[in-house]
């Protein structure tokens, strides 16, 4: 089934200070929540390992602690020092959850590969962790900051933010990861808990929560047995999305914007991670085809598993749950697969960022094709803060400086100049005087370039080169979004609400 791009918006990161996008519009977003929610809550001809999606989504939101009688809207990511156009997506779905009296939910996504672990500001960075060279394959191997490593850093935020003309939140943070460091053992716990505390007492009610614990409930493994039980049609499904995708966006990099699903009479390659919990090895999972037609999974030490699509669902679960913790191994989700089952299963509006919302376009096609419903719909916001200092700062203009030296150059000689052109283009081409003529138009503009205005200009031109050097980091809207001021993060926080007043 194709999804029009009609459908989607060609979404671009607000470039000025202060401004945000929201996509849909603030009545149809509310309208896409309360839509989805009855659609998935009675969606009982899509199954999902022999069990009717309305099912398998009603366990999980139990799992979770929530009822079907109000909405969840969520958003999920990678566990790091995020910038404020990702920390908005927290801001936009504690407005909605406000507006629908619902509950709003911030997925700390622990099982992806660590990154954005450096605390910047424009006069250096230092690593959040005491080991940045770290090789860990997942976020959730890391242990949180020592508090030694933690003062080491306030002191050289207290040199780097000598002359700031503002508060920071950076403080406030370092405070609260020094205490959650001396209770929470690995990093995303330290640090989700630490942002979540910022974040109320900036006003937002938001829950955040780590996603690692729900790869091992019952309703997240009926979803990995569906898929893995029926991975040749699965994998169908999805290269044939991807290939839509790149089809509409003229993508012609068959890695873009993920790589297909390699899949032949031997086995297939399934969109999940093989973690090993024993000794922090991690693999791409693959399952083989047996001789009875069954996938199976391979295990390191011990028997396969072998998935059988005619299985009861929740006995499936089970069955592989254990099978898991014996081998001590976990199917955690690629993106796609981490997105569907937050979008099915879990949220009934997913705000995404704007490469979040471009690659979930394929999801799309994904669970049209494989599940024959009409995909929940969701939603994109982001928003650009500068450094505060930068706010009321004009930006350099590198290349208009170098545009007014070109000019500078080609009227130093007046209209010499234009004369020696003149008669450069009276003689013929490739002749002697042409040629005499040309290389003494060059000596005269070479000794025309070392007068007064030529070195002021260039005077200037090294100026600006080294402000656009330092604006790198001013205008920089992925700085962490904690070194902003509270007033600054607050009036973000007014803004989105304002957009909802009258909706």
């Amino acid at each position: 089934m194709s999804l029009t791009a009609a459908r989607y918006d060609r979404w671009k990161a607000p470039a000025a200070d202060g401004e945000l996008l929201i996509w849909p519009a603030v009545d149809q977003l509310l309208r896409d929540t309360v839509e989805n929610q009855h659609r998935l809550r009675d969606a009982t001809s899509a199954r999902i390992q022999n069990i009717p999606l309305a099912e398998v989504r009603g366990r999980l939101r139990s799992w979770l602690g929530h009822s079907d009688e109000s909405p969840i809207i969520g958003t999920g990511h990678q566990t790091e020092l995020y910038h404020a156009g990702v920390w908005a997506k927290d801001v936009l779905i504690d407005t909605v959850a406000t507006k629908l009296n619902g509950k709003a939910i911030h997925f700390a996504v622990d099982t992806d590969e660590p990154k954005h672990l450096q605390l910047r500001c424009p006069r250096g960075s230092v690593p959040l962790i005491d080991d940045p060279g770290t090789d860990a394959r997942w976020i959730g191997l890391l242990p949180a900051p020592t508090p030694a490593h933690l003062a080491e850093i306030e002191q050289k935020l207290a040199h780097a933010s000598s002359n700031w003309h503002f508060q920071s939140l950076l403080g406030p943070f370092l405070s609260n990861m020094k205490r959650q460091a001396m209770h929470d053992a690995n990093l995303p716990a330290a640090l989700t808990d630490s942002l979540h505390e910022i974040d109320w007492k900036l006003g937002l009610r938001h829950h955040a929560m780590l996603a690692s614990p729900i790869w091992m409930s019952a309703p997240y493994l009926v979803f990995v047995h569906h898929a893995l039980a029926r991975i040749d049609r699965f994998s169908q499904d999805y290269n044939a999305s991807l290939a839509e995708y790149r089809a509409e966006n003229k993508i012609r990099s068959i890695g873009r914007p993920m790589p297909d699903l390699s899949c032949t009479s031997d086995g297939c390659e399934a969109p999940f991670w093989i973690d090993s919990l024993g000794d922090g090895t991690r693999r791409r999972a693959a399952v083989r085809r047996e001789s009875s037609g069954r996938f199976a999974l391979e295990a390191p030490n011990g028997d396969p598993f072998t998935f059988d699509p005619a299985a009861d669902g929740w006995d499936a679960a089970e069955r592989l749950r254990r099978w898991l913790v014996s081998q001590q191994l976990r199917l955690s989700p690629r993106a796609l697969t981490l997105t569907a089952v937050l979008r099915l299963l879990v949220v009934d509006q997913f705000v995404h960022g704007i490469g979040g919302g471009q690659y979930d376009q394929v999801l799309d096609g994904l669970i049209s094709r494989h599940f024959a419903i009409d995909p929940p719909r969701f939603s994109v916001t982001t928003a650009t803060l500068f450094f505060p200092d930068a706010s009321h700062q004009d930006r350099v203009c590198l290349p208009c400086v170098a545009l007014e030296g070109r000019r500078l150059k080609n009227s130093v000689l007046g209209a010499e100049k234009r004369r020696m052109v003149e008669a450069i283009e009276s003689f013929p081409r490739r002749s002697l005087q042409r040629t005499e003529m040309f290389s003494a138009m060059r000596d005269k503009l070479a000794q025309a370039w070392k007068g007064d205005a030529v070195r002021r200009w260039e005077e200037h031109y090294a100026d600006a080169e080294r402000r656009s050097i330092e604006e790198k980091t001013l205008f920089d809207r992925e700085l962490f979004y904690a070194i902003q001021s509270t007033s600054r993060l607050t009036g973000l926080i007014d803004r989105y609400r304002a957009q909802f007043v009258t909706a």
